[in-house]
């Protein structure tokens, strides 16, 4: 499966790709660029391996799926030169996982879709692309919205599509960590208020354990508590402590609020 919104683009001089080998010769290997619609590049002999080689189909073979180098594009000519050498093995690992992570967001993409009553190809042209263009890989996309609920909102993103795409992430993405954010209102009418709700608010900070919890001044009355922490259950469950160690001093002292998870 080829990457999406790439039919007419072509890869980068520097850059690696992964590919299918079509074709071996005697004097190099013809591929298929899996995330190129219709690109094909060829591996030079003296680029498949570093030493002398007896058999070339010893280090490639028809159907391999092999990580290149990308050394030259001649658009004219329509040709794409590879080194399959001059990539690691730490490299190559890490593009594959790019790529199946692509992939897996294409067919999240397609999920989305479908929840809305929408063709695929209508979702990549309501909100896929941008999404693209915003994160620059649709992966990176659907793994903020699980890192980071508001992750949508805060590019600018609207519509009934952005809580689909936040829902269809959860369910299939685990992220490294999350975050996740609620509202405070706090008052104390007492003459030495301030420093009741001061002593309250250092109440809500922490840091432990993979998990951070800040505090965020937005216009009195309202604080924003910010929590990250390794999943959801951890973070909602440390919103919710946070704000009731801070309301529990502010109450003892007089005064009063409340805590909401949503503005």
């Amino acid at each position: 499966m080829t990457s999406r919104g790439r039919e007419y683009e072509w890869p980068e001089e520097g850059g690696l790709v992964v590919c299918s080998v079509s074709n071996v010769k005697n004097f190099g290997a013809f591929v298929k660029l899996d995330e190129y619609e219709g690109k094909e590049g060829f591996i030079h002999i003296a680029e498949v391996s570093s030493g002398w080689i007896k058999y070339i189909r010893d280090y490639v073979r028809e159907g391999q799926r092999v990580v290149c180098k990308v050394l030259r594009v001649d658009t004219g000519k329509g040709q794409i030169d590879l080194s399959l050498k001059a990539v690691n093995e730490h490299q190559r690992r890490e593009k594959i996982q790019e790529w199946k992570n692509e992939q897996k967001a294409e067919n999240l993409l397609g999920i989305v879709a479908q929840r809305l009553g929408k063709t695929v190809d209508a979702g990549w042209e309501e909100f896929g692309y941008d999404l693209l263009d915003s994160f620059g890989t649709l992966y990176r996309a659907f793994e903020e919205c699980v890192m980071d609920e508001a992750a949508l909102s805060q590019e600018g993103f609207k519509g009934a599509w952005v809580n689909t795409v936040v829902e269809v992430a959860r369910e299939n993405i685990v992220p490294p960590y999350v975050t996740i954010d609620g509202y405070l209102e706090a008052t104390d009418p007492a003459p030495d208020g301030a420093i009741h709700l001061r002593e309250a608010l250092l109440k809500i900070p922490r840091e432990s354990e993979g998990i951070t919890v800040k505090v965020q001044y937005i216009g009195a009355p309202r604080y924003r508590i910010v929590v990250r922490a390794p999943d959801y259950k951890s973070a909602e469950d440390e919103i919710q402590k946070a704000a009731a160690r801070a309301l529990k001093v502010l109450e003892a002292k007089g005064g009063q609020g409340a805590f909401r998870r949503k503005e």
